[in-house]
């Protein structure tokens, strides 16, 4: 047995050696400039604030920024690989400051950048991203301008999205939670007038004939694509389109005051009036609340709304005499009353013009479409009160035949009047009694 190791054995044994010694020199060395950047940062953090409270704001900055870097809430210089870069598109060019940008603010998104900050700054707390190591997040104010011009435009996703430059499942979030935040941030926003404001709709209504009218309600169809989980005959309305009804009541200023939207295009306003809460809470007499009103014959009344033959006459809706055999009173009365209620149809013009999503057949959520349109008739409401402005070149439109006509809006015309049943004897009382009201003046 040999007891002498060889020369390359020597070799290989003095390399693995030093090999050793010198990793343990470096993990001596790290240890030591690990100690000293903790000292550093110690005495960095612990510096005492003899400066004045410039030293202790300076070191509380520092431990908020630390905190920060050790908790991940830096997102990463560059995204991960997987991650598709945003081009931010036509974004930019609205986020710029003068005349031109606001036209063209106003043309894309239906408001002006004034009203636009103060939304955005209404639905910022609902709308706030948490920073993560993927990519920086979208930012409120391109959520919410998704959001409006996704309605205000009727584009797809998919043309939509490279508009603004996000994504189409960021652009599917973006819909849904600005919807959700309209109706978090505005919850009294389509509410029953009171006090002064109620008072001058009722004076409003007072000087075209009719004491103690609370505003005007009527149907509209909502078109969309086949529906694919649905029972899709119950959405094939008369006009031979698949839809939605919903039923507005608006005043003379054309707010929305209630909205009830989600039955089938089939439904007949009847059922669809009898199904709401309105019907409930106007039956119980918590709805119309008005100073009572003496009319002729003496017939007293605390309110009532107006509305087409599709509706039941009652109590608080008063509808036309219809028909084709008229005498001049009840003629003058349905001309009286439809000329009322025309603000129903410019109403409705003014909110499908703008927000054009609701005025083409689309495909929709059916789950999230009523809580679409509600947010549609807040920011509705929210126009009117600060003034804006309505194009009335929005209701026309060029055909495929090459004719301009205009838009469908989507409200019917009763082909009948309905049928009055025994319970409505206070109701044709109350319409004679206005209609007399209305010959004697």
């Amino acid at each position: 047995m040999r007891h002498v190791l060889s020369k390359g054995e020597r070799t290989a044994v003095a390399a693995a050696v030093s090999t050793v010694l010198f990793r343990c020199q470096l993990e001596r060395g790290e240890r030591r400039m690990r100690a000293a950047i903790r000292a550093r940062r110690k005495r960095t953090l612990q510096w005492p604030s003899v400066g004045g409270d410039d030293s202790a704001a300076i070191c509380d900055a520092v431990r908020q920024v630390c905190y920060a870097m050790g908790c991940g809430a830096f997102p990463r210089a560059t995204p991960k690989w997987w991650m598709k870069r945003r081009t931010r598109g036509t974004w930019e060019d609205p986020r710029l400051c003068d005349d031109v940008t606001a036209d063209y603010f106003k043309e894309k998104l239906r408001i002006s950048p004034r009203v636009f900050r103060e939304i955005t700054e209404a639905l910022s707390p609902f709308l706030e991203r948490r920073v993560t190591f993927y990519r920086e997040p979208l930012q409120p104010d391109q959520i919410v301008a998704y959001a409006l011009y996704r309605w205000a435009s009727g584009e797809t996703y998919e043309s939509g999205t490279c508009s603004l430059g996000i994504g189409r499942s960021s652009g599917l979030v973006a819909v849904r939670d600005v919807t959700a935040a309209l109706l978090s941030a505005f919850p009294d926003k389509i509410s029953w007038l009171t006090g002064l404001q109620k008072a001058v709709v009722l004076r409003a209504f007072a000087d075209k004939g009719f004491p103690n009218c609370h505003g005007c309600i009527d149907c509209t169809h909502i078109f969309i694509d086949k529906p694919a989980n649905c029972p899709w005959e119950d959405y094939y309305d008369r006009k031979r389109r698949f839809s939605v009804q919903a039923q507005v009541v608006l005043d003379l200023n054309l707010l929305v005051l209630d909205v009830f939207v989600g039955y089938p295009g089939s439904c007949h306003d009847v059922r669809i009036v009898h199904l709401s809460s309105l019907w409930a809470r106007a039956e119980a007499g918590e709805l119309l609340t008005g100073p009572p009103v003496m009319l002729p014959f003496g017939v007293w009344t605390n309110g009532y709304l107006l509305g087409d033959n599709g509706f039941p006459p009652s109590e608080w809706v008063v509808v036309p005499y219809g028909g084709v055999s008229q005498n001049p009173v009840e003629m003058r009365f349905d001309n009286k009353q439809k000329t009322t209620r025309g603000a129903v149809e410019r109403a409705f013009g003014r909110l499908k013009g703008m927000w054009r999503l609701f005025l083409r057949s689309h495909k929709t959520n059916m789950e999230m479409l009523p809580q679409q349109f509600v947010a549609v008739c807040i920011l509705h409401n929210i126009l009117i009160d600060a003034g804006i402005p309505f194009d009335d070149n929005l209701l026309w439109e060029v055909g495929p035949d090459g004719v301009r006509r205009r838009v469908d809006l989507g409200m019917d015309r009763p082909l009948r009047q309905m049928c009055m049943d025994s319970s409505t004897g206070d109701a044709l009382i109350l319409r004679d009694a206005l209609a007399e009201r209305m010959a004697a003046q």
